[in-house]
């Protein structure tokens, strides 16, 4: 199945191509945005070009580019796992996220998340979308509560990239729930 362009009023979001690398290199290098999320930042552009074809080739991930500069601010998409485990009758899976700190701030990785939901839910029939964050990683959640998503649990989980101990908040929305929320917003009920 080829990947689709997703289009919001800010952003396409779209595959990762090799000359993605210069843009990624510039927000993975800073020492703000990886470590929290718990990668250490990139250390060359060849770095990041082999991230983009290694972890940023899966389906269903994204490089969010700024329609107004065609830059590429970020990744978005999904994991491909998530952390209750596997329920064939229920398809679940994970979103995650990066931004570069530029464009923190102004609303970009909601509008974002909130596409990659849509796709989720009506192109890949997801009936559970899954996010997490590392305690003290307060950006990402306020993106996860903008974006409807309810918490589930926490637990103490070994990062390996950065080898720490952590403690992760996982938050889930349904499909159900997301309809309801998205039908709600468009009737003018929504928060």
């Amino acid at each position: 199945m080829t990947q689709p362009v997703l289009e919001t009023p800010r952003l396409l979001l779209r595959p990762f191509r090799d000359k993605d690398a210069e843009d990624v290199y510039h927000y993975a290098r800073d020492p703000r945005v990886g470590p929290i999320a718990g990668w250490p930042p990139h250390k060359s552009l060849e770095e990041s070009r082999e991230v983009i074809r290694s972890v940023f080739s899966r389906p269903g991930v994204f490089a969010m580019e700024l329609r107004e500069t065609g830059r590429v601010i970020g990744s978005v998409g999904f994991v491909g796992s998530h952390p209750a485990g596997e329920h064939s009758a229920c398809p679940d899976d994970e979103v995650g996220y990066a931004m570069s700190p530029a464009c923190w701030g102004a609303g970009l990785m909601p509008e974002a998340v909130e596409a990659v939901l849509q796709y989720g839910f009506t192109g890949l029939g997801l009936r559970r979308i899954w996010c997490g964050h590392y305690a003290g990683n307060w950006r990402s959640r306020r993106v996860i509560n903008k974006c409807g998503f309810r918490y589930q649990f926490s637990r103490t989980e070994y990062v390996s990239l950065v080898n720490e101990t952590r403690q992760s908040y996982f938050y889930m929305q349904t499909e159900e729930d997301w309809r309801e929320r998205v039908s709600g917003a468009l009737c003018g009920g929504g928060k």
